[in-house]
């Protein structure tokens, strides 16, 4: 389908900078660890969601891509998987299931996407053209092993190894960080074993976020648990020639061994009972160090679930070659519903400038005052962007304000420097099952 942009949203404000906003999908969510989910190739914008089916019932659980054309302002759609029988598309409904992508030496797209944890497949295709992602070739499964409950795809290309891996969740129905690589450019893959161990006594699992340089190393920031189970602090390792190494680049183990608990990584922040992190994004800077941006919970202390989660904090943390360098940047404002009480509105980092930060929040980020639309009285998550400042405070510019409706999990498109691109979810959620969003944003000329 042809989607044209004409305007601005209707129950979206027009942004202060720049001065309009984009529709790039109609209908769709996405999770926050999956990456790539969007990509910038020849002024075409390819990324990949789930459908909630708010316009179309059939599309209910819909895994697709979309190709959004920057010159001609029109979106194309390509269903990787189409869900048939209300079972299906119950099973498919749900925002974990979103695509990753990544770019052969050929040009060539692979695509991955599994269901939440619910079978033994990880599904991948192969753009039929090179840096297009509206034509795809036939759906083909990767089996790791038949005990295996795959989720979260994150796709990475090693020109050092001409190797694709897959860092994913699940192999052996471990329930944690897992790895699989492909040596024919996504033809065919090979399971490897966990990542990241969690020796506890219940079923447990760390979150990764995943960077890399696209030539030899992939760096692993991870917390040592969900929120919910764990006070967790931020760790670090990269993957790099078979070993996992610590930020100051002593060995830790091979990747065949994997880190036999969260720990053996760098610690980059300690959580507490009023300080409980949970990653967002990461990207390499100019001189290929490792940057993260993270959330922290400060008031749910002692609390039973769907008691807090009232007051978050975001941070970012960069490697400067010696340590790890962490600042508080903004108030995050109030979780997105009870039950999962640490997701927030979320932390991008651009790709190809660290230092500039989006964020999205239902509270004013200096202040933390509750933030109230004047379109409808109620208070909903907007989208700010700052840059790290010299010294002093960082100082927040408002892209989105007075909305009838939220602004969640901001991204920043990889692969192209320019122009920037900024997308984010426009619409609502319940629960991760339950969401109806717009794909919308803006794209602008670097200086």
């Amino acid at each position: 389908m042809t989607i044209s942009r004409r305007g601005f949203l209707a129950g979206l404000a027009a942004p202060a900078q720049p001065a309009g906003l984009l529709r790039f999908h109609d209908d769709g969510g996405w999770c926050w660890f999956e990456d790539e989910r969007v990509l910038l190739l020849d002024g075409r914008v390819i990324g990949g969601v789930v459908a909630s089916g708010r316009t179309d019932p059939n599309r209910r659980g819909q895994v697709e891509v979309f190709e959004y054309d920057l010159a001609k302002n029109s979106t194309r759609s390509f269903a990787l998987k189409s869900p048939r029988t209300p079972d299906e598309r119950r099973q498919w409904l749900d925002d974990h299931n979103s695509p990753a992508f990544v770019v052969r030496p050929d040009g060539r797209l692979v695509t991955m996407y599994a269901q939440h944890g619910r079978e033994e497949k990880i599904y991948y295709r192969i753009s039929t053209q090179a840096r297009r992602g509206h034509q795809w070739g036939e759906e083909r499964v990767f089996i790791p092993s038949a005990k295996t409950r795959a989720t979260y795809q994150n796709l990475f290309y090693l020109s050092a190894e001409n190797r694709i891996y897959d860092f994913y969740r699940g192999f052996d129905n471990s329930f944690k960080p897992s790895y699989a690589w492909s040596g024919d450019m996504g033809e065919t893959w090979k399971a490897g074993g966990v990542l990241i161990d969690v020796p506890t006594q219940f079923r447990h699992r760390p979150y990764v976020k995943y960077c890399s340089n696209g030539r030899d190393s992939v760096h692993l920031l991870y917390t040592g648990g969900h929120p919910r189970d764990f006070d967790n602090s931020v760790y670090h390792a990269v993957f790099r020639g078979g070993q996992l190494f610590a930020s100051g680049g002593n060995r830790l183990a091979s990747i065949a061994e994997g880190l036999k608990s969260p720990e053996q990584g760098t610690l980059v922040f300690k959580g507490d009972a009023n300080n409980v992190a949970w990653v967002h994004d990461a990207h390499l800077d100019a001189r290929g160090r490792p940057v993260v941006v993270f959330s922290t919970q400060k008031d749910s202390a002692g609390l039973p679930p769907k008691q807090g989660g009232h007051d978050f904090r975001y941070h970012r943390a960069a490697w400067d070659g010696n340590e790890w360098q962490v600042e508080e940047i903004a108030f995050g404002g109030s979780r997105l519903y009870a039950g999962e009480d640490d997701y927030t509105g979320l932390v991008a980092l651009d790709p190809h400038d660290t230092e500039t930060v989006f964020i999205s929040t239902n509270a004013d980020p200096a202040t933390g005052a509750p933030l109230k639309s004047e379109a409808d009285g109620q208070r909903h998550w907007e989208i700010y962007r700052a840059r790290k400042p010299a010294l002093g405070k960082w100082r927040w510019t408002a892209v989105t304000q007075n909305s009838t409706r939220d602004n969640l999990r901001p991204i920043v498109a990889s692969g192209g420097r320019n122009p920037r691109v900024v997308l984010w979810l426009a619409g609502k959620i319940r629960s991760y099952t339950d969401f109806e969003y717009e794909v919308v944003g803006f794209s602008e000329k670097r200086q």
